[in-house]
């Protein structure tokens, strides 16, 4: 695997390679390459999670990491994506990890380099990185995907979890169903309502509401979001003893779910954020392999 951009490249036997990789590294978290290699996080766009996971990744795998501050960098200057990654490749970089409001922002690197492309997150895109820690989360609870039902709930049309989730899910054979307000399912089909699911859910996924990507926030987030399409107490104490219940986070507390809920028993929520360190070693390691 010489990048990794979205969900669409990755076939199941890549999935289960990942993965099980992962596992190993949770076992025995110590490895380190014969190689030295040297990798740039470049970050657009605000991140907490994914960013400090690939930073705790690369630095449990021994890469050397050049820093890199999108507020001070030349692309404030007019330079593009290309010529910043040309650059980074020329003084040696051997693998970066983008996060960049731009849907596909990779297309314009698919020619003319030679260093490994991590997609950290692509505007509305996709989210790999992501999916993958959610993919292990799931098995680490049910050991497979096959008939595993998932309810996806929330911002669908502008969340690259929901596209990234939905369709990997679909290849390994769970049952997806997604809930969200009309105006926000996007080319989703999302008919399904809460009374519908609570009964037979295994995985309840909470999305973000996404603010930055709906201009204003407007009174009907504040007052009504969590009302119709939260996880309420109520609605948390009619899902199965074996539901768990996830978030990509940051959480937006009382919205997408009640904040005492956030850390309850069946939240899964900060163990997917400790996985995605074990998940993102696994990637790091595949990408870079191809560099041996």
């Amino acid at each position: 695997m010489k990048h990794l951009l979205n969900m669409n490249d990755l076939e199941i036997k890549d999935i289960d390679t990942i993965l099980n990789r992962a596992l190993e590294f949770q076992q025995n978290p110590s490895h380190q390459f014969n190689k030295q290699f040297t990798v740039v996080n470049l970050f657009f766009e605000p991140s907490t999670r994914t960013k400090m996971s690939f930073e705790m990744a690369e630095r449990k795998l021994g890469l050397h990491i050049l820093p890199f501050e999108a507020g001070t960098s030349s692309t404030l200057k007019g330079e593009t994506m290309y010529d910043t990654v040309r650059t980074l490749e020329a003084i040696g970089v051997d693998a970066v990890v983008i996060r960049h409001e731009q849907d596909q922002f990779y297309e314009e690197l698919m020619s003319g380099l030679n260093l490994a492309i991590i997609n950290a997150g692509d505007g509305s895109g996709q989210h790999p990185s992501q999916c993958l820690l959610d993919l292990y989360t799931i098995k680490q609870e049910f050991g497979k995907f096959e008939g595993i039902h998932v309810t996806i709930v929330g911002d669908i049309a502008h969340s690259r979890v929901a596209k990234s989730n939905a369709l990997a899910l679909k290849k390994l054979g769970a049952h997806v169903t997604f809930i969200c307000p009309p105006e926000w399912q996007g080319d989703f089909d999302a008919t399904s309502t809460w009374e519908e699911v609570l009964p037979t859910a295994d995985v309840v996924m909470l999305l973000r509401v996404q603010h930055e990507r709906h201009g204003k926030e407007n009174d009907f987030l504040k007052e009504l979001y969590h009302k119709e399409y939260g996880l309420t107490i109520a609605r948390y104490a009619e899902l199965k003893p074996s539901t768990i219940v996830m978030h990509p986070a940051p959480v937006n507390r009382d919205v997408e779910i009640a904040s005492e809920l956030v850390e309850s028993d069946k939240s899964r929520i900060f163990k997917q954020i400790q996985n995605g360190v074990f998940v993102r070693m696994a990637i790091l390691e595949s990408v870079l392999k191809e560099r041996m």
